[in-house]
């Protein structure tokens, strides 16, 4: 058995037991978009974060294309991408855990040092530690520290050792400590860059369709008033990173920063967290995180 018919026997084995599998490339990153969903042409999967109609057969949209399903799993929309495929990865939110993502060995020190002990998977630099339950996902929640549950991805790397326990409060505390302290003090975004046309001279897009996606994307942020507007945050910039992918640039994608960066910290966001949370998002899109 080869190395692509081997990752496709461990997806239907996970897929048995419950748990939501995709296949990604060598590099560890997702399948691209196929054309019809490119750019999010498609209106995005049902379980996305703003719902939308997608059906599309193939791995498309990451972690959203996860399923269970051995049909989907063994379809020729899929064969390609399983023929290409480097590791296979599931969505720890649909399977019900989260995972703590520790990068390297002063993360692991932290872990073993203040949270619970759970079930751990060896990584190449560190551990995950998965426990059960779901919460928001979030990226370098602290040094060396990612977590991955809702509306991510995780690699497979094997069951683990150890017993698997409820996800703890200082795990959860992790995101909300972060997200829900009050900012000190009102900022004067007059101060900031705002972004027109005069900053994205490389940009193929209407003035009205660049404005109209911010527009929307600060009124999710500015919704959040309690928790969650970080990690709002992050995927509006990576939203809006994404529409301009094909243009040949500059498209003043730093001016659409702060001003998602300015939205955060009205809400409550520290600013060094809501920076954070923009850069990681666009860099997630762009290749460059933070």
């Amino acid at each position: 058995m080869n190395h692509h018919s081997t990752l496709l026997e461990t997806a239907l084995t996970l897929a048995a037991g419950g748990v939501p599998v995709l296949p990604l490339r060598a590099d560890k990153g997702p399948f691209r978009n196929c054309p019809a969903c490119a750019k999010n042409a498609c209106g995005g999967r049902p379980n996305m974060r703003v719902p939308g109609p997608c059906a599309c057969p193939r791995p498309c949209h990451a972690w959203a294309a996860a399923t269970i399903d051995p049909r989907i799993l063994i379809s020729l929309a899929w064969a390609s991408a399983w023929r290409q495929a480097g590791v296979v990865a599931y969505h720890p939110g649909g399977a019900g855990v989260t995972v703590v993502d520790l990068d390297d060995t002063a993360a692991v020190t932290w872990a073993r040092q203040t949270l619970p002990a759970t079930r751990v998977v060896a990584t190449t630099r560190g551990e995950h530690w998965i426990y059960q339950g779901t919460m928001p996902s979030a990226n370098h929640v602290r040094p060396g520290v990612d977590i991955k549950s809702l509306m991510s991805y995780a690699r497979w790397l094997g069951p683990g050792t150890g017993t698997m326990t409820l996800l703890p409060s200082a795990v959860l505390a992790l995101l909300e400590k972060e997200e829900a302290t009050p900012a000190r003090g009102a900022v004067d975004s007059s101060t900031r860059a705002q972004w027109d046309r005069s900053v994205a001279t490389g940009c193929r897009h209407t003035d009205t369709y660049v404005r109209t996606g911010l527009e929307r994307g600060l009124a999710r942020i500015l919704t959040h008033r309690e928790t969650g507007a970080g990690t709002t945050s992050y995927g509006v910039a990576r939203f809006l990173a994404k529409q301009h992918t094909a243009c040949p640039g500059p498209c003043g994608l730093d001016a659409l920063g702060e001003q998602i960066i300015d939205a955060a910290v009205s809400v409550g966001v520290p600013e060094p967290y809501a920076r954070r949370a923009v850069t990681n998002g666009m860099g997630a899109v762009l290749g460059v995180v933070a």
